[in-house]
């Protein structure tokens, strides 16, 4: 009686097995949120796993190693973007992982988020597939970044959703020459004191 009774019960049981496997994929698929703070203020970007799974998993990756501890934003252009996430106060470039494959056309194609003012993307070399570390924040439209059949563009995974008006204060911070760089290196040095994943 009893046997036949958790006999019974088994299906019940497997199916509320195979539902709770399935949340955890979809829980694997939500978007993550990342705080910032720097030394001009803080900032919290929202990411996206299910646009762009691999980019996002390589920068949450870098977050939870501390990577982005103590880096600065090295290169800030006023009408156009702000870059960090690479270099140290001496300017010493940090040691990366392998680069990340390029998911950008893929991402838009999933209906991702375009180049557009207040969104995360990553920064490479020429080389499209040279993504390691270092992203960069749109402080306008800049459409001729985004992906498309004759150029790979670059990968929007992100975007920021509170804090805008810190990057609105660094992309408007004095620049000149710095380390490696002929220019555009913020004057007073805007420090990543910490990267910290808050969802």
């Amino acid at each position: 009686m009893i046997f036949r009774r958790f006999r019974a019960l088994a299906p019940a049981a497997i199916a509320v097995a195979a539902m709770f496997s399935v949340a955890q994929g979809a829980w694997a698929q939500e978007s993550a949120r990342v705080k910032f703070a720097t030394t001009a203020g803080d900032f919290v970007v929202e990411v996206y796993p299910d646009k762009t799974p691999k980019t996002v998993e390589n920068f949450l990756q870098y977050v939870k190693d501390k990577h982005y501890d103590g880096t600065i934003f090295h290169r800030v252009i006023e009408n156009f973007m702000v870059q960090g996430g690479g270099f140290d106060t001496q300017y010493s470039q940090k040691k990366t992982r392998a680069p990340v494959v390029h998911e950008g056309r893929e991402a838009l194609a999933k209906g991702g988020l375009r180049n557009v003012v207040g969104t995360l993307a990553m920064a490479r070399t020429n080389d499209p597939q040279s993504a390691t570390a270092q992203f960069f924040i749109n402080v306008k439209d800049n459409a001729f970044l985004d992906p498309s059949a004759q150029s790979f563009g670059y990968t929007v995974f992100g975007k920021v959703v509170s804090g805008m008006e810190v990057i609105e204060k660094i992309k408007t911070t004095p620049t000149g020459a710095g380390g490696p760089f002929p220019s555009d290196v913020p004057k007073t040095p805007i420090l990543i004191n910490s990267a910290t994943l808050v969802k």
